[in-house]
């Protein structure tokens, strides 16, 4: 059997449960947005790790050293964000091949700093290796929250409404332009922009955290298409996603029309838009949009339903259903 056969989370779930037996109590391991352990009866740590590999998720050639160093600790606050917890603390492990000058190096870390120090995080330790010809980055970071705040992708619950915060798809926009090498026009610009230096969501999961009528709550890295399902997966439950209803921005849907992209596509399936995807009740979805927007200048989207039933996704364009056979970023899948 080869990885490709069963993809990235069939691996993961042939090993996830062999470990429950050692999870003490209000520990959690394997299956969510980050391990949880607790402090105290009040608190809980959140801890995430990711790991960047050269050619698979960064063009050496296509990004600056800052802006790698801003996107690899960017995509782990991102996790943090989706458990509603405040960053804390930041490890760096970097494995460097002898073309890696000093000055790069130096630019990478003060594309870290930049983002460490907008949340005051310390880089608390990591390590240092040689590779043979690739770039690799681990990054680790330990946040902080409630345990009353906390919000898990098991908690989804029938009827509640799907939403999602800022826009989808930007990021496959940039990374299109990136690989056919699209003229450095504002628009293309904005898209490399959203693919470079993702803003991870803290504020905005903090905040929806301490609201009562969220439930199920995520980051959106491999797209909703795979990441809806894992909520789906945890809570037992099915979905229906409306197209029309998913938030593009101009700047993507020009970028389609000039390059004959499917904008829906890559709004599904792209990945790396490190949004938050959530579900909230239904009767309390209008007062939690209007007082979001009051928070943040920006709009939540509501874009789908939490239904029972067998796992999975409905998909529907104006009242009608379609066939989405794009399923999301999965590493080795051979889908």
């Amino acid at each position: 059997m080869d990885l490709k056969d069963i993809g990235e989370f069939g691996f993961i779930n042939r090993f996830a449960n062999k470990f429950n037996s050692f999870i003490k109590k209000d520990e959690i391991g394997i299956g969510d947005d980050c391990a949880v352990i607790p402090i105290n009866e009040s608190y809980n740590y959140v801890i995430t790790t990711d790991l960047l590999n050269e050619d698979i998720h960064f063009l050496k050639n296509k990004i600056s050293p800052e802006e790698l160093g801003y996107k690899s600790l960017a995509v782990n606050l991102s996790d943090l964000a989706a458990m509603g917890a405040e960053p804390k603390f930041s490890f760096l492990s970097i494995g460097i091949p002898n073309h890696i000058s000093v000055e790069y190096l130096d630019a990478f870390i003060s594309g870290f700093y930049k983002l460490s120090e907008k949340y005051k995080m310390p880089l608390m330790g990591g390590d240092t290796t040689k590779s043979s010809d690739k770039l690799i980055i681990n990054v680790t970071v330990i946040g902080q929250c409630e345990k009353t705040e906390m919000h898990l992708r098991s908690m989804a619950k029938e009827g509640d409404l799907i939403c999602v915060t800022g826009f989808l798809g930007d990021s496959a926009g940039g990374l299109k332009v990136l690989l056919n090498n699209l003229e450095p026009s504002p628009n293309n610009k904005y898209l490399v922009q959203k693919h470079h230096t993702p803003e991870p969501r803290i504020q905005e999961g903090m905040w929806l955290a301490k609201q009562k009528t969220v439930h199920a709550m995520m980051d959106i890295s491999d797209g909703i298409a795979s990441d809806l399902i894992h909520i789906l997966n945890a809570s037992n439950k099915s979905a229906i996603i409306h197209t029309e209803k998913l938030p593009i921005s101009e700047a993507l849907l020009k970028g389609s029309t000039e390059n004959n992209w499917n904008p829906i596509e890559l709004a599904c399936s792209g990945g790396e838009d490190y949004e938050l995807l959530f579900t909230v009740s239904a009767k309390n979805i209008d007062k939690l949009k209007k007082e979001y927007t009051a928070q943040f200048s920006e709009n939540i989207s509501v874009v789908g339903e939490i239904k029972i039933g067998e796992t999975g996704i409905n998909w529907l364009k104006n009242g009608v259903e379609i066939t989405n056979n794009k399923n999301g970023f999965n590493h080795f899948s051979n889908k």
